[in-house]
């Protein structure tokens, strides 16, 4: 494998994931600083499920099964490629079944359709860069049916980011590392 993209902390520390081709996965500095801040957040001693929302290679959502053994974990992209990168990923940290599932599916479909993220206490996001529109559309979607207290972790294109612009949403931390711009939001 001569992927750089790894798992930082916890019971896979160190492991080193595959990346479908084309893929734009969070470097690993930026998902380092994200998981800094969610320290400070995230309640560990409690039950709580996390959706890796536009999976690629589910390096988020493998990080917090890793930090967070309490975790469950939800993965969902449309790229066949992804879905079966995510999965191998998988297969290299063996998670129990219980843990994490992964659907292949729009994950804005998976909102208004199913409401599938009610439930969810924290959600990443990551859409293509080059679709910005995508996740304003699933942070205004989220938001009508997320629960409160809920989190969104929306990482942008810093030059072309656009502020989270949506009553239900809380902006607790903004933060830019490389050419990537954080928000953590908390549903009111």
């Amino acid at each position: 494998m001569n992927s750089k993209l790894q798992v930082f902390e916890g019971r896979f520390h160190g492991r080193k994931l595959f990346v479908p081709s084309g893929a734009r996965p969070t470097q690993n500095r930026a998902r380092l600083a994200v998981f800094n801040m969610l320290r400070e957040i995230v309640n560990t001693w409690d039950k709580f499920s996390v959706w890796d929302v536009f999976a690629g290679s589910g390096a988020f959502g493998i990080e917090m099964m890793s930090r967070y053994p309490n975790a469950r974990v939800y993965f969902s992209d449309v790229a066949p490629e992804s879905i079966e990168t995510v999965n191998k990923n998988l297969a290299l940290v063996k998670p129990h079944l219980q843990e994490c599932r992964v659907h292949r599916a729009d994950a804005l479909k998976l909102l208004t359709e199913n409401a599938f993220g009610k439930n969810v206490d924290i959600a990443f996001i990551d859409p293509p860069y080059d679709t910005p529109d995508l996740g304003i559309k699933f942070m205004h979607e989220f938001g009508k049916i997320a629960k409160s207290g809920a989190i969104l972790i929306w990482e942008q294109e810093a030059e072309k980011s656009v502020e989270p612009d949506d009553p239900n949403w809380e902006i607790l931390r903004d933060r830019k590392y490389g050419r990537a711009r954080f928000f953590i939001l908390r549903r009111l």
